[in-house]
């Protein structure tokens, strides 16, 4: 909540730095970002237009020095109710539409419904070996939520994600265990194997069924913990 109203500042301190000049473009592009950014922190609220609209008066108002009776202090706590609350609703509407999602997803062409209830669909078949839990890959992936939205992605990044196989959600640490290196395949998560009933961020809700598309780049095997270290590697761990 503290970054909702930390965002709103932002936005009000940018606006009274720069002067609006309509022949900077690249300026115009940077305002319009910081609206974007404010909006998705507010997107928890799931508000109407007309809350909307008080939402962008109270903005104007402080912006212009307008003096409130509204206590911040004393209405911070509301806010965090609300958000609270609406956060539930919206995990709710959630949850119904992750279901329908899930059960298309299933009956899509070259689906395979695990028994934990992901839906995995191989798209190109790699080579060589398959991961085990415990070794470490190296990844490109984009993520959607089930309305086609993108959350995340590697390849805007520029950058492949590497980490351990067991250290992230376990749908991810199922699929990933079924592809071969240079292999692509798609992940349909349910809740339950991604990020529950908590979410994550302001973009992934509670109950939020996430689909990924997962490039399997690299592997690196977990080295052997029965395996006898060299007389080189024993004599420099004594020093």
């Amino acid at each position: 909540m503290n970054r909702i109203i930390a965002l709103a500042l932002v936005l009000l301190s940018a606006s009274s730095v720069f002067a609006a000049d309509p022949a900077n473009p690249e300026q115009e592009r940077v305002f319009h970002a910081i609206g974007q950014n404010v909006y998705r922190s507010l997107s928890v609220f799931n508000l109407s237009q007309s809350e909307f609209d008080q939402v962008i008066q109270g903005v104007k108002d402080s912006y212009h020095g307008k003096k409130s009776d509204v206590d911040l202090n004393a209405y911070n706590a509301k806010i965090q109710e609300l958000a609270r609350a609406r956060r539930k609703e919206l995990g709710e509407k959630q949850a119904a539409a992750a279901k329908e999602f899930l059960d298309k997803a299933a009956q899509e062409k070259g689906a395979v419904k695990t028994s934990s209830g992901m839906v995995y669909f191989s798209l190109v078949e790699g080579k060589g070996e398959s991961p085990a839990a415990t070794d470490t890959v190296k990844v490109n992936y984009r993520g959607t939520l089930v309305d086609g939205t993108e959350f995340d992605s590697s390849y805007k990044r520029g950058k492949p994600l590497e980490f351990r196989l067991d250290a992230v959600i376990k749908c991810w640490t199922e699929g990933v265990q079924k592809m071969k290196p240079g292999g692509k395949a798609r992940f349909v998560c349910p809740a339950n194997l991604a990020y529950g009933d908590n979410g994550v961020g302001e973009m992934i809700l509670p109950g939020a069924t996430l689909d990924f598309e997962v490039e399997l780049v690299g592997v690196k095997k977990a080295e052997s913990l029965s395996k006898p270290a060299s007389s080189a590697e024993t004599s420099k761990a004594v020093k």
